[in-house]
């Protein structure tokens, strides 16, 4: 398989929106690292990510959604992630919800919860958007390997395994989201990453 480096131009945006319908991989840009996306709710679609990036099959895959409406889709929003929305989102933090039926459980490992992130990046949302789908991308490298910043990094990891990376620059920060359990009796960070916890707590005190 030949990968491509493109600019987000809106005719490659609309390119790789339909790649995700039917179904095939692309990489693209979020504020904080590059992702590796797929049809969030195709199950096929989702299984390739594993095989590309040799991820371990127990590890649920987040949803990266461009709206509140595609997160109610796909999650049941509590009170507590309200806040967490209205505060944070777009932005680099994924909340762990209890998923609703449309989210095959594969894509969550079994589980009945799924991780919900809502980037602000312009790309991403532009991806998701024209897509009409939640789109399923953990970071775009092999898995133990760093999760790249740039398009190159993307390549050096993928070439090869994925049909298309958009190439939107480097990302803002360069470390994962901040990831925050609220299927929990208590709220739980479960990833440290660019939105401290401080700013969390301050929220849901």
């Amino acid at each position: 398989m030949q990968t491509e480096i493109l600019l987000p131009t809106a005719e490659n945006l609309l390119r790789a929106a339909e790649m995700i319908k039917i179904g095939e991989l692309v990489s693209f840009p979020t504020e904080t690292v590059y992702g590796l996306g797929a049809d969030g709710l195709n199950i096929e679609a989702c299984r390739e990510i594993f095989v590309a990036k040799g991820r371990p099959s127990d590890k649920p895959l987040s949803l990266h959604v461009a709206s509140l409406e595609m997160a109610e889709r796909i999650g049941k929003i509590t009170a507590q992630a309200e806040k967490l929305f209205a505060k944070f989102l777009p932005g680099a933090l994924t909340i762990i919800l209890s998923k609703n039926k449309i989210v095959p459980d594969f894509v969550t490992s079994g589980k009945s919860s799924v991780g919900i992130r809502f980037p602000a990046n312009d790309v991403a949302l532009s991806l998701i958007r024209l897509a009409g789908v939640p789109i399923a991308a953990p970071s775009a490298n092999l898995s133990g390997k760093v999760p790249p910043k740039t398009a190159q990094e993307v390549f050096d990891n993928l070439s090869g395994k994925i049909p298309l990376i958009l190439d939107g620059g480097q990302c803002e920060f360069g470390i994962s989201s901040t990831i925050i359990d609220l299927t929990t009796l208590e709220p739980k960070i479960l990833r440290h990453g660019a939105i401290s916890e401080e700013k969390i707590w301050e929220v849901l005190e």
